[in-house]
């Protein structure tokens, strides 16, 4: 017989940005790709409760059977993106606090390395594109516009490791940047973190512009470091 779930035992309601996968390709494949996106792009870190996914709901959202999606929350528990409970269901795995400011560091000494490489392989165009992320920002501060700017900054970053031009950073950074992107889009209203962040974004594109590649690789380095720093200070709801 089922384990009831225990009284206290509170679950989140969220609904899984989902859409129809098309039958010709790999149903395991774009059901992972699908699911994963859309985790990527919920709001993990943003309530205490369980994020529990309904098997049923997703198979309806996507059009197949129970057996992709089985197959897909396999590989995605494999990845560290899902977790599996017992007579419960499965939840989508947030870090604690120790792991996320362990994840940014990681993501810190990638980051950086990916800035650095891009002095020397990125197009001047490509370094261009940082630049014109914030302009349509114009003379009000971030914390005016803080849902836009959110979404500018974690682009801002993954562009960075892009501009790398390195297969290898590219790949390993991927599966951490989910937490990443989760815990900045939380942390940057609060503290003025916006403000100084900008001021830092302008920094490292000027660096990158200049070709100077000791400075940009420590600017990102410290920028991803500041995070680690705060969220070890002030995020103790994470544990």
């Amino acid at each position: 017989m089922p384990t009831e779930m225990p009284a206290e035992t509170r679950l989140a309601t969220v609904t899984l940005s989902l859409a129809p996968i098309n039958a010709a390709a790999s149903l395991r494949d774009q059901a992972y790709a699908r699911l994963k996106q859309a985790i990527a792009q919920t709001d993990i870190y943003g309530t205490r409760e369980e994020i529990r996914l309904d098997e049923k709901e997703l198979t309806e959202a996507l059009g197949v059977s129970r057996t992709p999606i089985r197959e897909a929350m396999t590989l995605l528990e494999q990845e560290g993106f899902l977790r599996t409970v017992p007579r419960r269901g499965v939840y989508i795995l947030r870090k604690t606090k120790k792991e996320i400011v362990e994840m940014i560091h990681m993501w810190a000494a990638l980051e950086g390395a990916a800035a650095r490489l891009a002095t020397l392989r990125a197009p001047d165009e490509d370094i261009a594109v940082l630049r014109r992320m914030f302009v349509h920002f114009g003379s009000k501060t971030p914390a005016d516009q803080i849902e836009e700017y959110s979404e500018a900054n974690i682009t801002f970053h993954q562009a960075i490791v892009e501009l790398s031009q390195s297969p290898i950073i590219v790949d390993t950074i991927k599966n951490i940047f989910m937490h990443v992107r989760a815990i900045r889009r939380m942390t940057i209203a609060q503290s003025d973190r916006a403000s100084r962040s900008i001021v830092d974004h302008m920094n490292i594109i000027e660096a990158l512009e200049r070709r100077d590649t000791e400075r940009v690789e420590r600017l990102v380095r410290e920028h991803s470091l500041e995070l680690a720093a705060f969220v070890d200070a002030h995020c103790d709801f994470l544990d």
